[in-house]
């Protein structure tokens, strides 16, 4: 295999993670596959899922459990994400192991991209509860934020000749590798995904789990058929809801009958 094919990364491949991978945990020095999953992917969406890693997600809220509180702890949701492959996750690893401190600036890239997208994503999801003062300031600074992060992957990125002939074939005669550098490979993945869904139509199917309800605020994408799902997860947030209406109908009943 070719240098340039063994570090070729697709950028469309990145936009639809497959949620059927390997569990990975632990530490930035140990990660195995038997590792438990902690993590939940819902969002139908890399930028979402990311967002998704602070809960309850609610802006200005306060927060229960942040996910991504150590390079550790993003290395193995970015691979549970489908964001990295094998091959990824050693290389990234491998330079974060031996420079920490490039580590650490990982996570704070990533940190930042995280907030920058739920202050753009946020107020255009169905059913979110998003205050209105400040909304518009936020929202511009995060797109500056997000602009800038995504420069920075774009100089780091390549765009590689496909040598191909077949000219039936859908794909292009390139293909946009994102993520040449180990140290910086998640933010600059997760920036560009971001960036390929504020321009995308896909924003029309954006969701927001309702808090008012009794959902946790993550933003998922409504691929339904009739565009009814309401819930991040009908296991989760939606079972929870349930029977905490089914006990209000409850009491509501018997303080009824004590009434008569």
């Amino acid at each position: 295999m070719s240098r340039a094919a063994a570090a070729r990364r697709d950028v469309r491949g990145i936009l639809t993670p497959d949620s059927s991978k390997g569990s990975y945990g632990g530490s930035i020095s140990s990660v195995t596959d038997s590792s438990p999953a902690e993590f939940r992917i819902v969002g139908g969406h890399p930028a979402l899922d990311l967002v998704n890693t602070v809960t309850p997600r609610v802006r200005g809220g306060a927060v229960e459990h942040d996910y991504l509180t150590s390079p550790a702890e993003l290395v193995a949701w970015a691979r549970r994400a489908g964001l990295i492959d094998l091959r990824d996750y050693s290389a990234v690893e491998g330079t974060w192991r031996s420079s920490p401190e490039l580590a650490a600036k990982a996570l704070r890239a990533t940190l930042e991209i995280r907030e920058a997208a739920y202050d753009v994503f946020a107020p255009r999801a169905a059913g979110a509860v998003v205050a209105a003062d400040g909304v518009k300031h936020s929202e511009g600074a995060a797109f500056e934020r997000l602009m800038l992060r995504w420069s920075a992957a774009a100089a780091r990125s390549m765009l590689i000749p496909d040598p191909g002939t077949d000219t039936g074939r859908e794909r292009g005669i390139a293909e946009l590798v994102v993520g040449t550098s180990p140290a910086q490979l998640i933010p600059d993945r997760l920036v560009v995904a971001a960036v390929e869904l504020v321009r995308g139509v896909e924003l029309r199917q954006l969701r927001a789990c309702p808090v008012d309800d009794g959902g946790c605020g993550w933003l998922f994408l409504d691929r339904s058929r009739n565009g009814s799902r309401r819930w991040c997860a009908m296991e989760d947030c939606g079972t929870r809801a349930k029977i905490r209406k089914l006990g209000e109908r409850r009491r509501a009943t018997g303080v009824h009958r004590l009434e008569r």
